[in-house]
């Protein structure tokens, strides 16, 4: 058909949210909370697989979160293959294109690092959040809406890694924190990051609360680039190592070439070896108005259940025995 003269046909302009990805983190051994998953599931699982505050798992809640935001086919998993039994009942409508089963738990730099390259083989455009699965927030909708600003702008400063830092509620020992630098957007709300402190002692953490400092909840908003840019620079050797099987990916070599791979790499921790060595690179969201507990430990378990106001069955059940 033609168009009448002066007249122009719109243009189609294209749905930035199709290069968002979520990556599930759900690869740990959950050790610190053995005695309480024991309980709660009776057996060996970690506590991704639990439900640990009442009827889902902590893996489902996280999917659930994460898909307020998130197309359910740009969802990656990041699994154990020894939990196999645990997460494949969960994750059934996971293809294998999703799913990033490690042979081994290696710490979060392998397993941030191996998404990051699937991902990026697929997308090369993709802006990532990355999610831990072991975590209490107790407004779903007003944290995604802050992981929204995160994502809007990571897409236009392409350089930065966005972390997301909670508003302390107390001088916390056990969590890592971050020290905001100036802000490096209109509304005050994405702040430079000066430094880490990690796990500080009761007195510094007074201090770090006095001085602003949030609670680092290890959700964290980046295009690939950026990312691996970084990941080459500061662990440049299993970057190397990674590289060097990535052609593999999605291939019928795959499996052998990781099992390969993950039996001579070192454990390396993505915050302690990658984040805290550039600073520069790196920007944090303060998210207010949310509750949140990293479920790390029996103690914050069970504060988490009290801010939730809820009672799950475990609770009131005997623990179990085990030979």
């Amino acid at each position: 058909m033609t168009q009448p003269a002066g007249t122009r046909k719109p243009s189609i302009q294209p749905d930035p949210r199709r290069h968002e990805w979520a990556v599930i983190l759900a690869g740990g051994d959950g050790t610190r909370l053995k005695s309480l998953t024991r309980k709660i599931a009776g057996d060996e699982r970690p506590k991704q697989f639990c439900r640990v505050l009442g009827g889902a798992t902590l893996l489902e809640e996280t999917r659930s979160r994460a898909l307020l935001e998130f197309a359910g086919e740009r969802l990656v998993y990041v699994v154990n293959r020894a939990h196999r039994g645990y997460y494949r009942p969960i994750l059934t409508s996971a293809g294998d294109d999703r799913l990033i089963a490690q042979p081994r738990n290696r710490g979060t730099a392998p397993a941030i690092l191996y998404s990051l390259l699937r991902i990026a083989a697929a997308d090369p455009d993709a802006v990532v959040a990355f999610f831990p699965s072991d975590h209490y927030i107790s407004e779903s909708r007003k944290f995604m809406a802050q992981v929204r600003s995160a994502l809007e702008h990571a897409r236009r400063r392409r350089d930065l890694a966005i972390l997301l830092g909670v508003e302390p509620e107390s001088p916390e020992v056990e969590y890592g924190w971050i020290e905001p630098a100036a802000p490096i957007d209109g509304e005050g709300r994405i702040l430079g990051v000066r430094r880490f402190w990690e796990k500080p002692h009761r007195l510094l953490a007074q201090a770090l609360q006095l001085r602003g400092c949030l609670w680092n909840s290890f959700v964290m908003v980046a295009s690939a680039r950026a990312l691996l840019d970084t990941l080459a620079t500061t662990i440049s050797n299993l970057h190397g190592a990674f590289a060097e099987i990535a052609s593999t990916f999605g291939t019928g070599a795959e499996d052998q070439a990781v099992e390969k791979l993950y039996g001579r790499i070192e454990e390396t921790n993505f915050s302690h070896q990658v984040l805290a060595q550039r600073p520069e690179r790196l920007a944090v969201l303060k998210v207010s108005g949310v509750r949140w507990n990293d479920l790390g430990e029996p103690k914050r378990v069970m504060a988490s259940i009290e801010m939730a106001g809820v009672h799950p069955s475990w609770i009131d059940a005997p623990a179990p025995q085990f030979v």
